[in-house]
Order: structure tokens, then sequence, then C-alpha cells
């Protein structure tokens, strides 16, 4: 099972009635990579790359959590806060909804490749924030799905 599927399974005490999941990734502020495994310099650089996006997203009107699973549903961007992800499926089970926006706000979701993952920048109500994505992690179907329900509204 993909942590896609996974994350779509497990939202459901999340959704609200008729709510469904259209894509879902797992994700962590950008430079908490960094922060965890570049040693001093390494630690002090990414963790305040984190901490930038943090407050961004704060500024947004949402919280994140690392890792978390950044969730878009026909009504709502969600964050649901997820266990370590392991490999294979394994791991990044949906523990709970830290913060929410309705789509109507989501201005845009734009993925770019690095190196071996891809750089997430998320614009809600104005304010971009960006998010870190592994590899063999879909994001194409968070930046199609956006497109398709704001058309649908």
């Amino acid at each position: 099972m993909s942590y896609e599927d996974k994350i779509k399974e497990q939202a459901g005490p999340y959704l609200q009635p008729g709510e469904r999941v259209l894509a879902a990734f797992i994700a962590r502020p950008r430079g908490a990579t960094q922060a965890t495994m570049g040693g001093l310099a390494g630690n002090i650089i990414g963790g305040r790359k984190a901490a930038q996006q943090r407050q961004a997203a704060k500024d947004a009107g949402l919280q994140l959590t690392s890792p978390m699973a950044l969730a878009m549903t026909d009504k709502r961007l969600l964050v649901l806060r997820v266990s370590p992800p392991i490999a294979l499926g394994k791991g990044g089970d949906v523990k709970d909804l830290v913060s929410q926006a309705p789509l109507a706000d989501v201005d845009s979701i734009d993925v770019k490749r690095l190196l071996a993952g891809k750089i997430v920048t998320v614009t809600v109500r104005g304010t971009p924030f960006k998010l870190e994505v592994g590899a063999g992690m879909d994001t194409k179907g968070m930046a199609d799905g956006l497109a398709q329900a704001k058309a649908a509204v």
C-alpha cells in the first residue's frame, strides 16, 4: 500500500460528511531533514530554515509538524500528524488533524524536483511556505487536484 493510499484510508475520522481525500503525501518543513542529518552546521542551518517555514505556515493560518501528511480533500487542505515513515509503506500512520484551511484559501501548490526529493511550495492566503518531500512520494496529484477542485467550485 502506498503512503498516499494509507493516508486516504486513515484520514477518515478527520473528514466531514461526504468529504474525500483527493491527494496526499508525507512531508516535512523545508530544512527539517538537514537539521537532523547535517552535523552541527547542518543542524543550525536546517533548523533555522525549518523554523522559517513553520512561521510562514503559521502566518498563513496553518501549523506544520514533522513528519506530517499534507492532504487535499474536495473541500480543505489538511495537515495531519503522522508517525515517521520507515520504508515500503511502513510507518506514516495518521495520528491526528493538526490544522486545516478551506480550499478557497489555497492559492497554489507548486512542485519542483531537488536532488532525490522535491520541494513543494504551498501558498495559502497569499503567504507561501515550503515543504520537503522524499523520493518516491507522488506529489503530482496535489497540484492537479487543486486545479480540479477549484474549477468545480
